[in-house]
């Protein structure tokens, strides 16, 4: 056995917690997207005919769009700044010694 030192946990910023978990999102859409694109081939209705064209069209576009509006929701949170920045000062004028 060997004595090491208990690991204090690992802290992570809020924010740059929050920025990774949105990124992880945003990998994440396209594998949503193409789940939920493939729904409709599962639809079989009771009469046992082929699924209405008009109800997966409909169901396709609204999926589209809202992939869509989730990718833009996405971006618009990781364009966001994480901290603003520091206010920069000019540097001083040398001051001429006083006579």
């Amino acid at each position: 056995m060997t004595d090491t030192p208990p690991r204090n946990p690992l802290f992570l910023e809020r924010r740059s917690y929050r920025r990774r978990r949105i990124a992880d999102a945003g990998r994440l859409l396209p594998v949503a997207g193409l789940f939920l694109f493939l729904v409709p081939v599962l639809w079989r209705p009771e009469t046992g005919g082929p699924a209405g064209t008009a109800a997966s069209g409909v169901y396709l576009f609204a999926v589209w769009f809202g992939l869509i509006a989730g990718g833009a929701l996405l971006s618009r949170a990781l364009v966001r700044p994480e901290d603003p920045p520091p206010a920069i000062r000019p540097p001083e004028a040398p001051q001429e010694p006083r006579r």
